[in-house]
């Protein structure tokens, strides 16, 4: 009983398939990270240290937001552009 079905059986043709698809799977993978290392990097940027937000951008959304009235916003505002 040697050839193509001899000794593994239904088990042997199952783990035939997941290996050959595994297999191309992986390839695909790599290509995929080759093509995205020829453009750039993914569009992955780090940048130095932690991300800030901008003082008159988060006194806009706290005007926005309604925290603080027209006045305020215009007079801190003011207040950030003064200083040095």
């Amino acid at each position: 009983m040697y050839g193509w079905y001899g000794g593994g059986g239904v088990w042997a043709w199952v783990v035939m398939g997941v290996v050959v698809l595994l297999f191309w799977g992986g390839l695909a993978v790599v290509v995929v990270l080759l093509v995205r290392g020829y453009r750039g990097g993914g569009g992955v940027h780090y940048t130095q240290g932690p991300q800030q937000d901008d003082p008159e951008r988060i006194l806009a959304q706290r005007f926005a937001r309604g925290e603080i009235d027209e006045t305020e916003y215009r007079a801190r505002l003011d207040a950030l552009r003064r200083r040095p």
